[in-house]
């Protein structure tokens, strides 16, 4: 069964599985599944980086268990409910483009960012020998990625991201 990818999802959750993208595991399929859903919810027009990081904490045990602090996992989530309450609407109607990476087109319902995560999170995958990216892989993306609103909500949870990752390479 194949996976929505962000090559091939819309901000309504449809696909193109019968172009053959490469599928997601199941538990990084039901993250990007969440990932949509919370930004529909916060009204935000594509799935960023930081919603990618909630749905992963929340979703996927293997993410939450790459954090040395089990405490840091309890801030982050706190720190990202209260985004998504209202805390994050300086993000609201603004594209992340953390500028780390090209612009990612042909990602309709994603930031560029969050589209480049997801990619390099398929690539780490096929270095490691494995068809499918799991959430850890784009957990490391993620990392990877500086100037993206998931670093800054580690940075700010008190997260030391240059350790994160190197616990995940």
């Amino acid at each position: 069964m194949h996976s929505p990818t962000p090559s091939d999802a819309t901000a309504h959750g449809h696909t193109k599985e019968e172009e053959g993208d490469a599928p997601l595991s199941d538990e990084l399929a039901l993250v990007v599944a969440g990932a949509r859903r919370r930004a529909v919810r916060d009204g935000d027009g594509r799935i960023d980086t930081a919603h990618l990081l909630h749905s992963l904490l929340e979703a996927d045990p293997e993410v939450r268990a790459a954090f040395a602090d089990k405490g840091q996992v309890a801030r982050l989530l706190g720190y990202l409910v209260q985004r998504s309450i209202g805390y994050g609407l300086q993000w609201q109607g603004a594209v992340e483009d953390s500028g780390a990476v090209p612009l990612v087109r042909g990602a309709p319902g994603w930031s560029p960012a969050a589209a480049a995560a997801m990619e390099a999170g398929a690539e780490r995958a096929a270095v490691r020998g494995d068809a499918r990216a799991r959430g850890v892989d784009v957990l490391a993306a993620l990392a990877a990625d500086g100037e993206c609103r998931a670093v800054e909500v580690l940075g700010r949870a008190g997260v030391d991201v240059a350790r994160l990752r190197q616990r995940l390479n």
